[in-house]
């Protein structure tokens, strides 16, 4: 990669060991995968461990945003893969809070795939858990995937799979155990699950991983006008930060201008992060009145300073001026996520809440650097995000820093953009009246590690440590 580095080939990346993905075509053949630069075959001579692991450390002393904060007595002979010996190297800045698994290895073509066209394989729903009932619940399912096409909904228990029953997998292995009964991700797996539908009847079902493009704005419920106590409220709710969500977004706020709405939800309960230059896109969509004005600001370590970028709202024709908005976020909401929300803390101030629970709390983001004959992109935390009031660092969540709160449970009771879903209910209360019960944080080094809510709280299900980029920008997508 070159010297210079544009702000809007950055990642604000997912939530790293927090985090998770799923995309599919029902039927059943692989989509094909997209590749800005076509890759070529893997080298073996180019492409050894020893070349790798020199490369990963050469590209980390050069570019990693907290160089003081990098372990340097660190033996690569010690590892027997690369991402390991990254692991080891970034030791230091992981045991502070600020790199939880976000400098990452991953592929070229598969990172591609995902962001311009949202494609990966899966069953094609997310999925939660209760604790400590360990009930694991549907939290949404994915249009044109075989989960839709089984009739598999939001709310809807998985109590076997395979013929194991969900409490023999906690009990054996925890969350892990049951994260890994659901089978890789890969075209063709296929699993027979026990479904227990809101109304109580139970189904066996067998269903095939397949290959789709996710649709990053619900053509069922992404985006509708509410009216709740006279007031008209546009909803918009974001799956991902990915290429394909812009027209979809400015498709919703084009209604929104014609319809006259300046009051907005924002759901982003599950969004994980994704691209800066869709999150602009996002924020521009809502600031019809600010072009020109600072939107925010990426900078690096000092010695790549002439990299710093500042960046302006820049709002298309589509955009609407928003006056209040409530931003639905849980501890799954991270980066690209986080940074729409804080662009926002300067302007509307006390016009804007945060309603849900703590976000993740990730103030800081990915440069992609590549070595195509590996197929090998190194995802390195290069920069630090702050708004227009410089206010960045929030490692402990969103919750500490936006004025106004409120505490709001994710209902599966009910689908999502339905006003009478408990964290758009609260949403829709406090547009109308002002009033909610501020969500409480905790004295705690990152939101993630403990987060806020009740004891029985729900937790998407996913991996300790995401390795693919669905299980990182998708959290507990399957």
């Amino acid at each position: 990669m070159g010297p210079a580095l544009c702000a809007m080939a950055a990642l604000l990346a997912g939530c790293g060991g927090d985090d998770g993905g799923s995309g599919s075509s029902i039927s059943g053949g692989p989509a094909p995968v997209a590749s800005a630069t076509p890759t070529p075959a893997p080298s073996t001579a180019a492409c050894s461990l020893t070349s790798r692991q020199a490369w990963a450390k050469a590209t980390l002393d050069e570019w990693y945003l907290f160089p003081d904060n990098l372990a340097f007595n660190v033996q690569p002979a010690g590892y027997t893969t690369v991402d390991a010996y990254i692991d080891a190297l970034v030791a230091p800045a992981r045991a502070l809070g600020r790199d939880r698994y976000f400098t990452y290895l991953t592929s070229i073509r598969e990172e591609n795939a995902y962001y311009e066209t949202g494609t990966s394989a899966g069953f094609g729903f997310r999925l939660s858990y209760d604790e400590p009932t360990f009930r694991v619940l549907v939290s949404e399912t994915f249009e044109n995937t075989p989960a839709s096409a089984a009739g598999i909904e939001r709310g809807a228990e998985i109590f076997a799979v395979n013929g194991v029953s969900v409490t023999s997998l906690f009990a054996s292995g925890g969350a892990n155990a049951v994260y890994a009964a659901f089978g890789p991700p890969d075209p063709g797996v296929s699993r027979m699950l026990g479904i227990r539908a809101r109304s109580g009847a139970e189904r066996t079902v067998t269903i095939q991983k397949a290959s789709f493009a996710l649709d990053p704005v619900s053509d069922r419920y992404g985006a509708q006008v509410l009216t709740s106590g006279g007031q008209r409220v546009g909803y918009i709710n974001l799956r991902t930060f990915i290429d394909t969500a812009e027209p979809d977004l400015a498709g919703a706020f084009a209604r929104f201008r014609a319809e006259g709405i300046t009051q907005l939800i924002v759901d982003l309960r599950y969004n994980g992060g994704g691209l800066i230059r869709t999150a602009q896109a996002l924020g521009n969509l809502m600031a019809a009145n600010r072009a020109g004005q600072p939107f925010g600001e990426i900078t690096y370590r000092a010695s790549k300073s002439a990299e710093n970028e500042r960046f302006a709202f820049q709002p298309p024709a589509q955009a609407i001026a928003a006056t209040r908005v409530a931003f639905i976020a849980t501890g799954d909401s991270a980066s690209a996520s986080e940074l729409v929300i804080n662009a926002f803390t300067p302007y509307l101030g006390t016009n804007m809440a945060l309603v849900g629970s703590n976000t993740y709390g990730k103030p800081v983001g990915q440069i992609a650097i590549d070595r195509p004959e590996c197929d090998d992109r190194l995802r390195v935390v290069a920069l630090r995000t702050v708004n227009a009031a410089g206010q960045g660092d929030y490692y402990r969540g969103l919750a500490t820093t936006v004025p106004v709160t409120c505490t709001a449970r994710d209902d599966l009771s009910r689908q999502l953009g339905d006003p009478a879903e408990g964290m758009i209910a609260t949403a829709l209360q406090w547009l109308g009246s002002g009033s909610c019960t501020p969500i409480s944080v905790t004295a705690t080094a990152s939101a993630s590690a403990a987060r806020t809510g009740t004891p029985a709280e729900r937790r998407l299900l996913q991996p300790a440590q995401p390795s693919t980029t669905v299980e990182r920008e998708l959290p507990g997508a399957f």
